[in-house]
């Protein structure tokens, strides 16, 4: 628990800050749609959105790891749910989204830790994109196993095998820690 709340600490911290470095670079005269020049949304006094691109949150999904729990059209783990935009709900809630991911953090850090090796990071942007490929069905199409990374590739293969090898020997419980 206290990990968690160091954690939430550090990363209100460089929140924070990346905050501030993004007012600075996003100073300027909005459009009219009300976006600043990079991308950044004004959504009211002192709050921006980021710009969410669906296509980087592809090559995110696949390069940051979350292919390895997390399946898209079939493509992916079957450690957690599939996250196929179908399945979303509509219309996309980004916060809603990262509150779900916050609730189950601590199982989602324990298990990229033992498969693979270490927390994934994000920056606030690189989570916005993801956000934005769980919820768009066409750059969803998009996806395949082309996409994966050799080494997440590698990971899932391992992890099939761990599987079946488990099975043989009588199973295991799901909802235990594997040690």
């Amino acid at each position: 628990m206290l990990t968690l709340f160091v954690g939430a600490l550090a990363f209100q911290a460089s929140l924070s800050a990346s905050q501030a470095e993004m007012h600075d670079k996003a100073e300027g005269t909005p459009n009219r749609a009300g976006s600043m020049i990079m991308g950044q949304q004004m959504v009211g006094p002192g709050l921006m959105m980021p710009s969410m691109d669906p296509e980087r949150g592809r090559k995110l999904f696949a390069s940051k790891g979350c292919v390895v729990c997390h399946a898209v059209n079939g493509v992916g783990g079957e450690d957690a749910s599939p996250l196929d935009a179908a399945t979303m709900p509509r219309p996309m809630n980004p916060f809603e989204f990262s509150a779900r991911m916050w609730r189950g953090a601590e199982a989602m850090i324990y298990l990229q830790r033992e498969e693979l090796g270490e927390q994934i990071e994000f920056t606030g942007d690189e989570l916005a994109d993801i956000i934005a490929f769980v919820h768009d069905s066409e750059e969803q199409a998009k996806f395949s196993e082309a996409d994966v990374p050799a080494r997440m590739k590698d990971l899932m293969q391992h992890m099939e095998e761990g599987e079946a090898h488990e099975d043989e020997e009588g199973g295991h419980d799901a909802d235990k820690p594997r040690e």
